[in-house]
Protein backbone atom coordinates (compact mmCIF):
# COMPACT_ATOMS: atom_id res chain seq x y z
CA UNK A 1 0.00 0.00 0.00
CA UNK A 2 2.82 2.46 0.86
CA UNK A 3 4.38 1.45 -2.05
CA UNK A 4 1.59 2.32 -4.23
CA UNK A 5 1.30 5.44 -3.02
CA UNK A 6 4.95 6.51 -3.53
CA UNK A 7 4.18 5.60 -7.19
CA UNK A 8 1.24 7.82 -7.03
CA UNK A 9 3.29 10.50 -6.08
CA UNK A 10 6.24 10.25 -8.67
CA UNK A 11 3.76 10.09 -10.89
CA UNK A 12 1.91 13.19 -9.64
CA UNK A 13 5.40 15.20 -9.43
CA UNK A 14 6.58 14.30 -13.08
CA UNK A 15 2.61 14.94 -14.19
CA UNK A 16 3.13 18.62 -12.83
CA UNK A 17 6.83 18.83 -14.15
CA UNK A 18 6.08 18.03 -17.58
CA UNK A 19 3.15 20.61 -17.12
CA UNK A 20 5.45 23.41 -15.95
CA UNK A 21 7.60 22.63 -18.86
CA UNK A 22 4.98 22.90 -21.41
CA UNK A 23 4.05 25.94 -20.27
CA UNK A 24 6.88 27.47 -19.98
CA UNK A 25 7.56 26.50 -23.63
CA UNK A 26 4.12 28.42 -24.50
CA UNK A 27 5.45 31.17 -22.82
CA UNK A 28 8.75 31.15 -24.32
CA UNK A 29 6.87 30.18 -27.80
CA UNK A 30 4.40 33.29 -27.53
CA UNK A 31 7.12 36.25 -26.22
CA UNK A 32 9.25 34.77 -29.10
CA UNK A 33 6.38 35.28 -31.41
CA UNK A 34 5.35 38.79 -30.20
CA UNK A 35 8.82 39.98 -30.55
CA UNK A 36 8.97 39.19 -34.16
CA UNK A 37 5.32 40.66 -34.77
CA UNK A 38 6.85 43.70 -32.89
CA UNK A 39 10.37 43.83 -35.00
CA UNK A 40 7.94 43.28 -38.14
CA UNK A 41 5.61 46.38 -37.23
CA UNK A 42 8.77 48.38 -36.26
CA UNK A 43 10.87 47.40 -39.83
CA UNK A 44 8.75 50.31 -41.80
CA UNK A 45 8.71 52.72 -39.20
CA UNK A 46 12.97 52.45 -39.52
CA UNK A 47 12.60 52.26 -43.30
CA UNK A 48 9.86 55.65 -43.30
CA UNK A 49 12.49 57.06 -41.28
CA UNK A 50 15.67 56.05 -43.36
CA UNK A 51 13.74 57.75 -46.39
CA UNK A 52 12.91 60.77 -44.80
CA UNK A 53 16.77 61.23 -43.39
CA UNK A 54 17.61 60.68 -47.20
CA UNK A 55 15.49 63.24 -48.47
CA UNK A 56 16.54 65.88 -46.19
CA UNK A 57 20.02 65.44 -46.96
CA UNK A 58 19.53 65.56 -50.55
CA UNK A 59 17.82 68.90 -50.10
CA UNK A 60 20.76 70.29 -47.53
CA UNK A 61 23.29 68.71 -49.73
CA UNK A 62 21.71 69.01 -53.25
CA UNK A 63 23.33 67.10 -56.24
CA UNK A 64 24.27 69.44 -59.10
CA UNK A 65 22.72 67.97 -62.26
CA UNK A 66 24.60 68.45 -65.82
CA UNK A 67 22.26 68.46 -69.09
CA UNK A 68 24.52 69.21 -71.57
CA UNK A 69 22.74 70.42 -74.89
CA UNK A 70 22.33 67.56 -77.44
CA UNK A 71 23.11 69.65 -80.10
CA UNK A 72 26.91 69.51 -81.57
CA UNK A 73 28.10 71.79 -83.55
CA UNK A 74 31.27 71.84 -85.37
CA UNK A 75 32.84 74.87 -86.51
CA UNK A 76 35.70 73.50 -88.08
CA UNK A 77 38.33 70.38 -88.53
CA UNK A 78 41.77 70.93 -90.02
CA UNK A 79 44.74 68.53 -90.03
CA UNK A 80 47.32 68.83 -87.38
CA UNK A 81 50.93 68.06 -87.77
CA UNK A 82 52.42 69.10 -84.49
CA UNK A 83 55.28 67.85 -82.74
CA UNK A 84 55.37 68.63 -79.20
CA UNK A 85 58.50 68.03 -77.71
CA UNK A 86 57.76 70.01 -73.95
CA UNK A 87 55.33 69.95 -71.51
CA UNK A 88 55.62 72.34 -68.65
CA UNK A 89 53.09 72.01 -65.41
CA UNK A 90 52.90 75.39 -63.23
CA UNK A 91 51.19 76.85 -59.99
CA UNK A 92 50.00 80.61 -59.70
CA UNK A 93 48.30 82.38 -57.10
CA UNK A 94 46.31 84.85 -58.02
CA UNK A 95 44.64 87.30 -56.44
CA UNK A 96 41.69 88.88 -58.00
CA UNK A 97 39.71 92.07 -56.45
CA UNK A 98 37.29 94.65 -56.76
CA UNK A 99 35.35 97.61 -55.27
CA UNK A 100 38.17 97.90 -52.92
CA UNK A 101 39.22 101.44 -50.95
CA UNK A 102 37.28 102.99 -48.20
CA UNK A 103 34.19 101.03 -48.66
CA UNK A 104 35.58 98.05 -49.29
CA UNK A 105 34.33 96.33 -46.37
CA UNK A 106 31.04 97.14 -47.68
CA UNK A 107 30.62 96.69 -51.62
CA UNK A 108 34.14 95.11 -51.88
CA UNK A 109 35.36 91.32 -53.38
CA UNK A 110 38.78 89.52 -53.47
CA UNK A 111 39.29 86.07 -54.32
CA UNK A 112 42.61 83.78 -53.83
CA UNK A 113 42.56 81.18 -56.87
CA UNK A 114 45.08 78.40 -56.38
CA UNK A 115 45.85 77.77 -60.10
CA UNK A 116 47.38 74.90 -61.74
CA UNK A 117 48.09 75.18 -65.58
CA UNK A 118 49.73 73.27 -68.34
CA UNK A 119 51.34 74.47 -71.15
CA UNK A 120 52.54 72.55 -74.27
CA UNK A 121 54.64 73.22 -77.01
CA UNK A 122 57.13 72.16 -79.87
CA UNK A 123 57.15 72.55 -83.80
CA UNK A 124 54.72 72.64 -86.36
CA UNK A 125 55.72 70.49 -88.60
CA UNK A 126 52.55 71.70 -91.02
CA UNK A 127 54.66 74.80 -91.83
CA UNK A 128 57.53 73.20 -92.99
CA UNK A 129 58.50 73.82 -97.23
CA UNK A 130 60.90 71.96 -99.87
CA UNK A 131 62.98 75.30 -99.20
CA UNK A 132 63.77 73.97 -95.37
CA UNK A 133 65.54 71.19 -96.17
CA UNK A 134 68.13 70.42 -98.79
CA UNK A 135 71.33 68.03 -99.06
CA UNK A 136 74.63 69.45 -99.81
CA UNK A 137 77.78 66.94 -100.03
CA UNK A 138 75.86 64.16 -98.11
CA UNK A 139 74.92 66.23 -95.67
CA UNK A 140 71.35 66.81 -95.21
CA UNK A 141 70.36 70.78 -93.50
CA UNK A 142 67.38 71.16 -91.91
CA UNK A 143 65.72 74.37 -91.26
CA UNK A 144 63.02 73.78 -88.17
CA UNK A 145 59.79 76.15 -88.26
CA UNK A 146 60.16 78.37 -85.03
CA UNK A 147 58.70 76.96 -82.11
CA UNK A 148 55.29 77.87 -80.47
CA UNK A 149 53.13 77.47 -77.66
CA UNK A 150 50.62 75.27 -78.78
CA UNK A 151 48.38 75.17 -75.61
CA UNK A 152 47.76 77.00 -72.25
CA UNK A 153 44.80 75.81 -70.05
CA UNK A 154 44.28 75.30 -66.60
CA UNK A 155 43.71 72.19 -64.74
CA UNK A 156 39.69 72.53 -63.39
CA UNK A 157 40.41 69.66 -61.61
CA UNK A 158 43.27 70.77 -59.46
CA UNK A 159 42.53 74.76 -59.64
CA UNK A 160 40.15 76.10 -56.85
CA UNK A 161 39.38 79.19 -54.71
CA UNK A 162 41.38 79.02 -51.85
CA UNK A 163 39.62 82.05 -49.75
CA UNK A 164 37.03 84.72 -51.11
CA UNK A 165 35.99 87.79 -49.00
CA UNK A 166 32.74 89.90 -50.11
CA UNK A 167 31.71 92.77 -48.74
CA UNK A 168 28.48 92.95 -46.24
CA UNK A 169 26.24 94.70 -48.70
CA UNK A 170 27.35 92.78 -52.07
CA UNK A 171 27.07 89.28 -53.35
CA UNK A 172 30.69 89.38 -55.28
CA UNK A 173 31.26 90.33 -58.70
CA UNK A 174 30.18 86.98 -61.04
CA UNK A 175 32.75 87.97 -63.48
CA UNK A 176 36.11 87.99 -60.86
CA UNK A 177 36.66 84.01 -60.68
CA UNK A 178 36.29 84.35 -64.40
CA UNK A 179 38.59 87.41 -65.03
CA UNK A 180 41.41 85.50 -62.39
CA UNK A 181 41.36 82.49 -64.46
CA UNK A 182 42.43 84.31 -67.46
CA UNK A 183 45.05 86.06 -65.95
CA UNK A 184 46.34 82.84 -64.54
CA UNK A 185 46.35 81.01 -67.85
CA UNK A 186 48.26 84.85 -69.23
CA UNK A 187 51.04 84.37 -65.87
CA UNK A 188 51.46 80.60 -66.43
CA UNK A 189 52.47 81.07 -69.86
CA UNK A 190 54.47 83.75 -69.06
CA UNK A 191 56.36 81.57 -66.58
CA UNK A 192 56.94 79.22 -68.88
CA UNK A 193 58.42 81.33 -71.69
CA UNK A 194 60.74 83.25 -69.05
CA UNK A 195 62.04 79.66 -68.21
CA UNK A 196 63.31 78.99 -71.50
CA UNK A 197 60.20 76.92 -72.83
CA UNK A 198 60.60 77.76 -76.56
CA UNK A 199 64.13 76.69 -76.47
CA UNK A 200 64.09 73.92 -74.78
CA UNK A 201 61.63 72.55 -77.14
CA UNK A 202 63.56 73.60 -79.97
CA UNK A 203 66.54 71.33 -79.08
CA UNK A 204 63.83 68.13 -77.67
CA UNK A 205 62.58 68.82 -82.10
CA UNK A 206 66.21 68.35 -83.18
CA UNK A 207 66.95 65.67 -80.76
CA UNK A 208 64.05 63.89 -81.91
CA UNK A 209 64.25 64.37 -85.50
CA UNK A 210 67.99 63.63 -85.75
CA UNK A 211 67.63 60.12 -84.40
CA UNK A 212 64.25 59.78 -87.23
CA UNK A 213 66.48 60.83 -90.21
CA UNK A 214 69.46 59.28 -89.47
CA UNK A 215 66.99 56.07 -89.28
CA UNK A 216 66.00 57.14 -92.36
CA UNK A 217 69.22 56.77 -94.54
CA UNK A 218 70.82 60.26 -93.69
CA UNK A 219 74.43 59.60 -92.29
CA UNK A 220 74.48 63.44 -91.23
CA UNK A 221 71.94 66.04 -90.60
CA UNK A 222 72.63 69.88 -89.48
CA UNK A 223 69.86 71.93 -88.05
CA UNK A 224 69.98 75.66 -88.82
CA UNK A 225 68.29 78.58 -87.24
CA UNK A 226 65.80 80.14 -88.90
CA UNK A 227 65.54 83.85 -89.69
CA UNK A 228 62.88 85.41 -87.08
CA UNK A 229 59.67 86.41 -88.24
CA UNK A 230 59.44 90.26 -88.89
Amino acid sequence: MRRGNEIRSWVLVIGVLLIVGISAFSVIYIVSQSARQAQQAVQPVNAMTSNLATQVARVLNPTPTVLPDPVTIIHGVRDLARLETISYTIEKVITAETGQGPFGFLFGDRLLLIAHGQVLAGVDLAKLIPDDLSVRDGVLYVTLPETEIFITALDNQKSYIYDRDTGVLTHGDVNLETAARQAAEAEIEKAALEDGILEKARVNAENYLYQLLRELGYPEVIFTIPEPTP
